[in-house]
């Protein structure tokens, strides 16, 4: 393994220099820390469930979080594998996000139900129960999906 290949960490496989959208760093794990910018520059990471389908990243979020209105102004984002609590596991790579209605995306949803089957019986519902109490939030409202093309 090259020098190059090993800098970004156990979980992603960076492109080759020559071309760097050849292959996709490719991310396994549960996690992924998404990094948004703030209208300062500021990045603001999060753990989200992910899956990966045809090179990219798709994750399911709510339409009106605080990720979703920084994608919309600035849709440059970083991705790294991490834990629940959002600790790297990997390092950070350049992506750009796009928003997206479920309709587009109809695997989305599949493929989280299959990846995270056990988890949104047992820790979705603890979430949103924690969400209502801290936001006063009654509903999740509707939800987008996030694709995320790493690379650029």
């Amino acid at each position: 393994m090259s020098a190059s290949s090993t800098s970004a960490g156990p979980g992603a496989e960076p492109a080759g220099r020559s071309n760097p959208r050849t292959a996709a760093p490719r991310f396994r794990g549960k996690y992924l820390s998404l990094t948004t910018f703030r209208r300062d520059g500021t990045g603001v990471a999060t753990p989200v469930w992910f899956v990966t389908d045809a090179g990219k990243i798709l994750v399911d979020t709510d339409a009106d979080s605080q990720k979703v209105r920084r994608i919309r102004r600035n849709p440059s984002v970083t991705v790294a594998e991490c834990t629940a609590s959002g600790r790297l596991r990997s390092s950070p790579v350049p992506a750009r996000a796009q928003i997206h209605p479920h309709h587009d995306v109809p695997s989305a949803r599949q493929l989280m139900a299959r990846k995270y089957r056990l988890d949104r019986i047992v820790i979705l519902p603890v979430y949103r129960a924690v969400q209502a109490i801290v936001h006063g939030r009654r509903d999740h409202g509707d939800s987008v999906v996030l694709v995320i093309t790493p690379g650029f």
